[in-house]
């Protein structure tokens, strides 16, 4: 099958019934605009790639089988496509044939019979608690200086360990979603579900310190600056996502001993620092927002890699 690369996908009219289910997520399931952009980037270049596989203008979906799906995969991996992202561009493609199956389009859903690739399961780096200590006295110490950024900084870092929020969800907390009297956040997760976090004591008193700078700062700015948003850039606005991980992720390349360390590790440092104190696995899913626990049991497996590296360094038999 001929190679067809993500422009050329890009390129293509969209085809009718993609878009239509597109607009069914977005108006219908109130899925987020995030997974609707995903899932239009992976079925446009679902329909492009079967299209030149069949040999036609245009797919037609009830003539897709799992052996023209198995071939699409198979371009992906040739593309170069993680095991991860051709799975989560498999999922796209159930959803879309499960929709066309509801609504009498197709015989048959043919993604059903397809297989995901299987995915290589790792521990994911995280910091010890001497790392975080480490971390967040040196965020503390500059944050003394009373500067708007180092004060803003040391209550993201400080927010992030307490509360082991996605990198998105601390972005999109609102002013009216922190209740630092009753020491939690209301966060809005994947599905934009909705939940309530507590939020430890240290992260408090650095969010109250950052909230009297915010003020200053919108007040300097004037009619101009966010006022609904929590977390701002130095111009007043919602802080973007680049900016904001590239916040966390230069204060942890200051403790990252060759981890490969990333602004996701301090949620993973925070089910993993729950579950060595005994947390749990059940409320450390509610708290980390995971519609599954199996998703949360990976935490489980780092916490008994370090269990093995103390037995193996303690004792005389190891």
């Amino acid at each position: 099958m001929p190679a067809v690369s993500g422009a050329d996908a890009v390129a293509t009219p969209r085809d009718a019934l993609v878009a239509e289910f597109l607009t069914h997520l977005a108006k219908e399931r109130d899925v987020s605009p995030h997974t609707v952009t995903a899932y239009a980037r992976d079925l446009d270049e679902l329909a492009a790639v079967l299209a030149r596989h069949l040999a036609v203008d245009a797919v037609d979906w009830a003539a897709v089988d799992r052996l023209a799906l198995r071939a699409w995969l198979a371009h992906l991996s040739r593309r170069g496509l993680s095991k991860r992202s051709s799975a989560r561009a498999l999922s796209a493609a159930r959803s879309f044939f499960r929709w066309l199956h509801r609504n009498d389009l197709v015989e048959a859903n043919p993604a059903r019979a397809v297989h995901s690739p299987k995915l290589d399961k790792h521990l994911p780096g995280h910091l010890d608690r001497t790392q975080v200590e480490t971390m967040l006295q040196a965020a503390a110490t500059r944050a003394q200086e009373g500067r708007f950024n180092d004060l803003r900084d040391l209550a993201i870092l400080e927010l992030f360990y307490s509360t082991g929020l996605r990198l998105s969800e601390l972005r999109g907390i609102d002013h009216r979603d922190l209740d630092l009297l009753a020491g939690s956040v209301k966060v809005r997760g994947k599905g934009r579900k909705e939940r309530i976090v507590p939020v430890g004591g240290p992260a408090q008193r650095a969010l109250r310190e950052y909230e009297r700078v915010r003020e200053q700062l919108i007040a300097k700015v004037g009619a101009g600056a966010d006022r609904i948003a929590f977390f701002l850039s130095a111009r007043g606005k919602r802080m973007s996502q680049k900016t904001l991980h590239n916040a966390v992720t230069r204060w942890l390349s200051q403790v990252d001993e060759g981890q490969g360390l990333s602004a996701h590790s301090l949620r993973h440092t925070f089910a993993t620092h729950l579950l060595d104190g005994g947390a749990d696995l059940r409320a450390v899913q509610e708290l980390l927002g995971h519609a599954s626990v199996s998703t949360t049991q990976i935490y489980t497996h780092t916490s008994v890699e370090r269990l093995k590296q103390v037995y193996r360094g303690a004792h005389p038999r190891a």
